[in-house]
């Protein structure tokens, strides 16, 4: 005879429920702390694009090196997809570590009915928010400078995004297999600055010597500002083609779809390991 019956376990919070909890987490968090991030996130890029774009872009257009295209016009759409990459770069790496490593607040969250995909999910929804809301309001200055050709640079925002996510999900799996920070510099140092540098923001990949220029296909940041450009100028049926704008829009989509299933396998192991 039975004296009593186990308690039920609680269910599992559905999916989508799970990862808006996370997200709202991150968002009040940000809340805190935003003022922090204006600097970085915002006006950085702006001090980029006038010195750069007004700046050296009046010395440049005098050359006609671009073909008749104004320097800043060329400039603007990469930096809003170069600033997207470093966004995602940071966003990825400190708060993914620092969930699992200082504060344990995601294996708090993992104590309660939430599961690691949700976890790990709910944080990549969040990075995507913030990349749409850097990049919405540096396609806006672009706008307010004069710089966008094509009312089609309205389309350079989700490419922003994707372009951060391209390189925030691989990270963010490699974030949860760290316990000290000491590598993510090496991330930024030999690799976020290379690409903002060689990867057609400031200059065409044409300008590279031969044997580098291959390797701009293996950079989302390369696919990502040649679709913002397009987009900008105007020029996306024809340059990139609408073929060849699928192509780049694919390499993104594989980026962020292996590193999301990355993340979430790294994400996962480290929650149950503790």
């Amino acid at each position: 005879m039975t004296t009593g019956a186990a308690a039920p376990s609680s269910p599992p919070a559905s999916s989508v429920g799970g990862i808006g909890r996370v997200f709202e987490h991150r968002f009040l968090s940000y809340k805190r702390t935003f003022r922090a991030s204006i600097f970085s996130s915002f006006l950085t890029p702006l001090l980029f694009l006038t010195a750069m774009g007004v700046g050296l872009g009046t010395y440049v257009d005098t050359q006609g090196a671009l073909g008749g295209v104004p320097y800043i016009a060329f400039l603007a759409p990469g930096l809003l997809v170069a600033t997207a990459m470093q966004a995602g770069s940071f966003e990825s790496t400190f708060p993914i570590m620092g969930g699992l490593v200082w504060n344990r607040t995601f294996h708090a969250m993992y104590a309660t009915p939430l599961r690691s995909r949700d976890i790990a999910l709910g944080n990549l929804l969040w990075i995507a928010a913030r990349l749409l809301m850097i990049s919405t309001v540096f396609t806006a200055v672009i706008v307010l400078f004069g710089a966008a050709l094509s009312p089609l640079v309205v389309f350079a925002i989700p490419v922003a995004v994707l372009t951060g996510l391209a390189f925030a999900a691989p990270i963010a799996a490699f974030s949860a297999t760290q316990r000290t920070p000491d590598r993510f510099a090496a991330i930024f140092r030999f690799v976020i600055t290379p690409l903002f540098i060689f990867s057609g923001t400031f200059f065409p990949v044409e300008g590279l010597p031969p044997l580098l220029r291959p390797l701009a296909w293996l950079t989302p940041l390369y696919h990502g500002g040649v679709l913002a450009r397009g987009l900008s100028l105007g020029t996306i049926g024809t340059n990139p083609t609408p073929e060849l704008a699928l192509v780049h829009l694919a390499i993104l989509l594989g980026f962020i779809l292996v590193g999301t299933y990355a993340a979430i396998r790294t994400v996962d192991a480290k929650l149950v390991r503790g």
